[in-house]
């Protein structure tokens, strides 16, 4: 399978291909990348990067806020992808190409730490609206496109389970 990923506001051609039993063929961008890759729990990965002496890594992967956004975590980062962004992004308006309300979810359950908008408030598109710890890692979710906020259904020290709308902007 081959996928356009966008992050890091650069677009990257990804290929997967299957090569055994949890072993994976990954190029990105042209460079080839024997993977070895094992489930933890619904939302993270074991990845084990070339041979087996290489040190294992966690990586965690979310549903983001915007439609073909992931929040990707790993090393403690985490940082939004948009998969076949680049397709995606043909043809689109400044405000994101989405019309009507669009809601800000929460990728994973966590506990909200700070909402960084008010209703009435304009936004960018990409702009960070609320943010989520959750295992550990604060996570900055963003506005899926420019416009106004409409609505904002948490507050700091919220409990939420994934899934749950946060915000919409409309």
């Amino acid at each position: 399978m081959t996928f356009d990923i966008e992050f890091d506001g650069a677009t990257r051609a990804v290929t997967i291909e299957a090569n055994g039993a949890g072993r994976y063929v990954v190029v990105v961008d042209g460079a080839r990348h024997e993977v070895q890759a094992e489930r933890i729990g619904e939302l993270g990965l074991s990845v084990i990067l070339g041979d087996a002496a290489n040190q294992s890594r966690e990586l965690h992967v979310a549903p983001g806020g915007a439609r073909g956004e992931w929040l990707v975590s790993l090393d403690g980062r985490s940082v939004p992808v948009v998969v076949n962004g680049r397709s995606r992004r043909r043809g689109r308006a400044d405000d994101g190409g989405r019309a009507g309300a669009q809601p800000v979810v929460a990728p994973m359950p966590g506990r909200v730490v700070r909402v960084l908008v008010n209703p009435g408030d304009a936004v960018q598109a990409k702009q960070g609206v609320v943010v989520v710890e959750a295992m550990k890692m604060e996570n900055e979710l963003r506005s899926p496109k420019a416009g106004t906020v409409r609505e904002v259904s948490v507050t700091p020290g919220t409990s939420v389970e994934a899934g749950r709308v946060l915000v919409v902007i409309e």
